[in-house]
């Protein structure tokens, strides 16, 4: 995997890899790994990508629109079958002909309309618990709400990484064992980086 740095592996996996992946950081924790990558999120080939999604399940911009024209128009019709979900709530389809196996739809909260921190810790614990009960092994999640939904973005590093961290704390037979945080742009990046560098 390209040119790895060297490392104290007794207590720490942080790998930096420049080749398959654009850019990962890894850190284990728990004998699992927390992942961070920046890379298109539709081609990561996990057991399931998160799709930042709204309660209509109405993937028409951004991401989401990226997701079903990959994935093709059977992601959108599943969706349009399971309608309305609450914000913090979580919904499943397949992926279509995407490289990973399943999509699990997340509505995050929009700034401004209350509550938006609690509503995103629900979010990111209802993503893991899903994910859980299908017994998957590795999951890819964006940054949650903080596109146009206007979350801060350093905020919701903190949120996403410590909800997955609390998680495998108290869920210690949980089927997962890679929890990867998928963004594409650098200012993201640095801040899930921070984040997860005090892990």
């Amino acid at each position: 995997m390209g040119n790895i740095p060297m490392m104290d592996w007794q207590n720490d996996l942080s790998l930096i890899y420049r080749n398959h992946y654009k850019i990962t950081l890894e850190k284990k924790f728990q004998n699992k790994i927390l992942r961070l990558v920046k890379d298109d999120i539709t081609e990561r080939k996990v057991d399931a990508i998160v799709n930042a999604a709204n309660s209509y399940l109405k993937h028409g911009g951004g991401v989401a629109r990226a997701i079903v024209a990959k994935g093709g128009k059977i992601i959108q019709q599943e969706s349009d079958r399971i309608g309305y979900v609450p914000v913090g709530s979580v919904a499943l389809t397949t992926a279509g002909s995407l490289p990973c196996n399943s999509v699990i739809h997340a509505v995050g909260p929009r700034m401004g309309e209350g509550d938006e921190y609690v509503k995103l810790q629900n979010t990111a614990t209802n993503i893991l618990k899903l994910a859980t009960q299908k017994k998957f092994k590795s999951i890819s999640i964006p940054a949650i709400s903080s596109g146009i939904f206007g979350f801060p973005k350093d905020k919701c590093a903190k949120i996403l990484i410590e909800e997955s961290r609390k998680y495998l704390q108290t869920n210690k037979e949980s089927s997962l064992q890679t929890i990867e945080f998928c963004v594409f742009d650098d200012e993201t990046y640095d801040y899930f980086e921070k984040e997860l560098n005090t892990i």
